[in-house]
């Protein structure tokens, strides 16, 4: 865990961070599900408003994003280690198109889901290290918005047309 996150939920409320603590936890459990924010702050019990700014700040991510950070990291388990089709892959993972989730999946890790699952089985694997661990250090920072990424390799582009 990085500094800034186990820092982020300093000085909130105890209570507040249990309960929104609980949302996260149902994230968790359930990534495949959809989980819009309204939903959340039911399970939290206070405001959508108050819920999306507590938990960015308690968590370092808005719950969206935080999602997605769940759902790549089931896919690239599942990817790793299944030999589900990829399709099943995204639908169990949560998306509800192939389309999107390719696009998520490249614009997050930097490969295809195809490119991804080949690399990792054509890597030999290390003996001791403890999966968790591995999944921790390979977990996609998703500090940037896809589309504010997308926005930003557009905007090089254009630039560089132009020079």
């Amino acid at each position: 865990m990085s500094t800034r996150s186990a820092d982020a939920g300093q000085g909130q409320d105890p209570a507040l961070l249990r309960r929104l603590l609980r949302a996260k936890d149902r994230m968790d459990a359930a990534s495949h599900e959809q989980w819009p924010v309204k939903r959340l702050a039911s399970v939290s019990g206070v405001s959508e408003a108050h819920f999306a700014r507590s938990f960015k700040q308690a968590f370092g991510a808005p719950p969206h994003r935080y999602l997605l950070t769940r759902r790549i990291e089931r896919a690239s388990a599942l990817l790793r280690d299944t030999e589900l089709p990829i399709t099943d892959i995204a639908f169990e993972a949560g998306w509800s198109s192939l389309g999107t989730f390719g696009r998520t999946f490249l614009d997050i890790t930097g490969e295809s889901p195809g490119d991804f699952r080949a690399r990792v089985r054509a890597a030999p694997r290390e003996e001791g290290t403890p999966p968790c661990f591995l999944s921790a250090a390979n977990r996609p920072d998703l500090r940037t918005a896809v589309s504010e990424k997308r926005r930003r390799e557009e905007a090089d582009k254009t630039v560089r047309t132009e020079e």
